[in-house]
């Protein structure tokens, strides 16, 4: 399962530090970003699963870079948790207002950010907190590792499981050869595209062998289930 990623974009060193110790303790992977600009930026190169970012930020603030990532269709889905000192309730509307997910005041305890984190990883990563995923007769448990097909057991070796329960986290999402290499391979690791081909294939005869294809290829855009 690849780990999920988190952006930090808070300005202040040693809350930043802080924070990126405990999200990898949680086992996440971490960018961070010291201002609103850098943060917009990391998000282009690579759109993280989730993003924590503080209200208070030089150059670009919070809420704008929340109000930006919000209103673009390629990043309106993920999951902003916004870090505030202000605990008025007109600010807290207007962070959510703006497109917050979620809205923490400081000073605030790391184990209840920690658990704001995992609810929105929940709702937008469901394999990756051991959560079991269903697509029609397909049954997906991710913390046992094992995947059924009406009732059978299906025998998937790590790279096709983890490519199914990318699928299934979003079934009818078309996900490009490239975010298929992100997600399930990493970033770190050089595979060339056609490996995404291979692996699918491999994917599709398991299925098939106990029921229809249930994954579609989508010309010039990549692979969806369903």
């Amino acid at each position: 399962m690849s780990t999920p990623h988190v952006l930090l974009i808070e300005d202040e060193p040693a809350q930043r530090e802080v924070l990126a110790y405990n999200l990898e303790a949680e086992g996440y992977r971490v960018s961070r970003g010291e201002d609103g600009e850098q943060g917009l930026l990391l998000v282009d190169e690579e759109a993280p699963d989730l993003i924590v970012l503080d209200w208070m930020l030089p150059s670009v603030s919070g809420i704008e870079v929340c109000r930006q990532l919000k209103m673009r269709p390629e990043t309106r889905a993920i999951p902003i948790i916004m870090l505030s000192a202000r605990s008025e309730e007109v600010d807290k509307v207007r962070g959510l207002e703006t497109g917050a997910d979620d809205y923490v005041v400081k000073p605030y305890a790391v184990a209840e950010l920690m658990a704001r984190v995992r609810t929105q990883l929940r709702r937008v990563r469901p394999s990756t907190v051991g959560q079991v995923l269903e697509y029609e007769d397909i049954r997906l448990d991710s913390e046992t590792h094992r995947v059924t097909r009406a009732e059978t057991e299906l025998k998937l070796g790590p790279t096709e499981f983890r490519l199914l329960s990318t699928f299934m986290e979003k079934p009818g999402r078309v996900w490009s050869r490239e975010q298929l290499l992100d997600r399930v391979w990493g970033r770190d690791i050089y595979v060339d595209t056609r490996t995404v081909d291979v692996h699918i294939g491999r994917l599709r005869k398991i299925l098939t062998a106990h029921g229809d294809d249930p994954v579609r290829t989508v010309r010039g855009a990549g692979y969806a289930l369903g």
